[in-house]
């Protein structure tokens, strides 16, 4: 069924993978509640909601699309439900959720339509390498701040942390997970991340609460959504600004992870693309249904890509694991963000290494290439790095004489990215 064979990969090697991705991105089950309890909905439930969500959409994907890749609702796009629908717009987390299931809807019509792969198709390579690089960035920095060794500081935004015993354990395990990889060891991740946990237990820094736990009920918020109210004209901004951050979250993500996992074809073309963004699409109305913000195809799929993972094998094990999850929420939140965080940073290295194909000698390509890749870390954001890298591209390209050179979809594209520039700013 996933062609293992086909793919240069391994039941074993599918399981790592897949194991490795659950626990890079098992956080959300934590986060996500945390984030949308904020909006005055069920704290317990939205554990149940998160697992489900995440464990359908990863089994989706997995199946449908055969791609080692995860999915669960999007960080940054809980925020935006929380506090900018919310608490902003002073909206019912009922009708914010009938705002989630109606861009989910419009998604599906355009993917099904065909326009999201025609605007894959439309990014330009430099720009294509420069989102997964970008993200490398974004993720490597994610990692270095859950790992402690960089912290807030109010005169440089950003400055070097304390050497505790949490970073030290941390760093041991990116140099451990460094050499394992040097040596081609598989599960190199995986093992880094295993060996961090079991040091920060043995050294007081981790504490085992349990192992198991009932499942909290899931009633109050599945189908609670109120999708009548969200179909008002004075929300049309709030669903073209979820399905924008959406459309370009998840394809900067399946970009980056198609390149790391090698589904991408000699010309550019992107391995089963169509069914990946279908599947994509599906994942944000059940996720409203289920009662959670918009479910997305989460960066961290690389972590376990770098591992090996190279089929939906991978993603049926992620899948499964959240369903677990349900069961052993103690268990995931033992292991500690600083176990994960070697991860993340190695991962952003294997993200980054693709930069060599830009020609950074014109600079017509060169400023929205790292205009792409420096702002998703600068700004928390893979949406506004892409937006201002779709947008200079297209403008450097006018300016210069060259808009016949430009795709009539990149210059939608870079309509859209306008707008969600405006809508940005004025938030």
């Amino acid at each position: 069924m996933f062609k293992l064979k086909e793919n240069h990969t391994s039941v074993r090697t599918e399981f790592i993978g897949g194991f490795t991705t659950f626990l890079t991105m098992a956080y959300i089950i934590f986060v996500n509640p945390l984030i949308l309890s904020e909006a005055g909905m069920d704290k317990p439930a939205l554990i149940t909601a998160t697992c489900l969500a995440a464990s359908i959409s990863t089994l989706l994907v997995a199946f449908w699309a055969n791609v080692p890749f995860a999915m669960a609702p999007g960080m940054g796009l809980n925020a935006f439900f929380t506090y900018t629908l919310v608490l902003g717009q002073g909206l019912d987390w009922q009708t914010a959720l009938g705002v989630v299931f109606v861009s989910g809807v419009a998604f599906l019509i355009l993917t099904l339509a065909g326009i999201r792969e025609k605007v894959v198709a439309a990014i330009p390579l430099s720009l294509r390498i420069a989102t997964a690089a970008g993200l490398g960035l974004f993720i490597t920095f994610i990692g270095l701040k859950n790992l402690g060794l960089v912290v807030d500081n109010h005169e440089t935004l950003v400055s070097i942390g304390d050497l505790t015993q949490p970073v030290l354990i941390g760093l041991g395990a990116l140099l451990l997970t460094t050499i394992l990889e040097i040596r081609k060891v598989k599960g190199s991740i995986l093992i880094g991340i295993c060996a961090a946990t079991i040091v920060g237990v043995l050294l007081g820094d981790v504490q085992l609460n349990g192992f198991f736990s009932a499942p909290p009920s899931l009633a109050p918020l599945a189908f609670k959504l109120d999708i009548l109210a969200a179909l008002q004209w004075g929300l049309a901004g709030a669903i073209f600004s979820f399905m924008f951050v959406d459309l370009f979250d998840s394809i900067g993500t399946i970009v980056a992870c198609s390149y790391e996992a090698g589904h991408v074809e000699k010309d550019g073309t992107i391995k089963r693309i169509d069914k990946v963004l279908e599947a994509d699409a599906v994942a944000s109305i059940i996720g409203s249904l289920l009662g959670t913000s918009t479910t997305t195809t989460y960066v961290e799929s690389a972590s376990g890509i770098a591992d090996g993972a190279r089929t939906g094998l991978a993603s049926v094990v992620t899948g499964c694991l959240f369903l677990l999850g349900l069961f052993c929420a103690p268990l995931i939140g033992a292991v500690p963000a600083f176990a994960t965080a070697p991860a993340l940073i190695i991962v952003g290295v294997f993200m980054f290494r693709n930069i060599k194909q830009i020609d950074f000698m014109d600079f017509k390509t060169a400023v929205p290439a790292f205009l792409t890749m420096i702002l998703m870390p600068l700004t928390s954001s893979i949406s506004t790095g892409l937006t201002i890298g779709f947008l200079s591209y297209v403008i450097i390209a006018v300016c210069c004489g060259e808009w016949k050179k430009i795709s009539p979809v990149m210059y939608g594209v870079g309509l859209l990215s306008a707008i969600n520039l405006a809508v940005t700013v004025a938030h």
